[in-house]
């Protein structure tokens, strides 16, 4: 099994039981003890789970995201295809503003050293783009979020509404064909519907298991959208329902 996956596995057991045992995760892994005591040590390092005698606890509470640290590790090279399909939707010189996310944060870094003007929701994409000379990058300022970096709040609004931008990178934490553009967080959710407003192009970036998905806040439908970017194990019928709006799909 695949180390990210099983990282996976392993937290969302924990949050369904709360507490379990080296052997119980080697019979649901199908690993090695020393491969099980490996990964705790890792998940621990990265405030995933809390290791008790024999086994592993829950720090995660039901419902909260996985580090991002660790979403990072997660489908590597399967992000870095979106991400390079994402990115030659882009020219030279054009203005860009770059969602938050792991996604969005893979596109960043195939944007690194190319001569764009990127507004940045998460610092993390900003450091990416920042670290090697090509782009001019730009924060909107305000609170970030712990761990995402994500910024938050009225400044990270107020700076995407002053922007007009050639092309938004878009990610979601859901994006229903019938039910809409959603979010798990409302501010995340304003700055997200800011942002399409603010950009000629829309570009969504996802993996195909999220147009089954619906979350809280909604921030837009397919129609605002120009291009999709995504696996191309998606279904057939959700995708015409976005190029029934005019939306772009590009499978990867």
């Amino acid at each position: 099994m695949q180390r990210s996956i099983r990282h996976k596995l392993i937290i969302q057991s924990l949050q369904t039981g709360g507490r379990l045992r080296v052997e119980q995760l080697v019979e649901l892994t199908g690993s090695s003890a020393v491969t099980i005591r490996r990964d705790l040590a890792h998940l621990e390092a990265h405030g995933a789970l809390r290791r008790v005698p024999g086994g592993a606890a829950r720090t995660v509470k039901h419902g909260e995201s996985i580090p991002f640290s660790l979403q990072l590790a997660e489908d590597r090279d399967l992000k870095a295809r979106l991400a390079t399909a994402a990115a030659a939707l882009i020219a030279d010189y054009e203005s860009v503003i770059i969602d938050n996310g792991t996604t969005c944060h893979a596109v960043a870094q195939e944007l690194a050293g190319r001569p764009i003007t990127a507004l940045c929701l998460s610092l993390h994409a900003a450091v990416v783009l920042g670290s090697t000379p090509g782009a001019r990058v730009i924060v909107p300022g305000g609170p970030v979020e712990p761990d995402t970096l994500a910024f938050l709040g009225s400044q990270a609004v107020d700076a995407v509404r002053n922007m007009r931008a050639d092309a938004l990178v878009l990610g979601t934490c859901s994006a229903s064909a019938t039910r809409g553009l959603t979010s798990t967080l409302y501010e995340d959710a304003q700055i997200k519907q800011a942002s399409i407003q603010s950009s000629t192009r829309r570009i969504l970036v996802t993996v195909a298991d999220k147009l089954n998905r619906s979350s809280n806040f909604r921030f837009g439908t397919p129609a605002d959208l120009t291009h999709l970017v995504i696996t191309d194990d998606a279904p057939a019928e959700l995708l015409d329902i976005f190029r029934d709006d005019g939306v772009e799909v590009i499978l990867v």
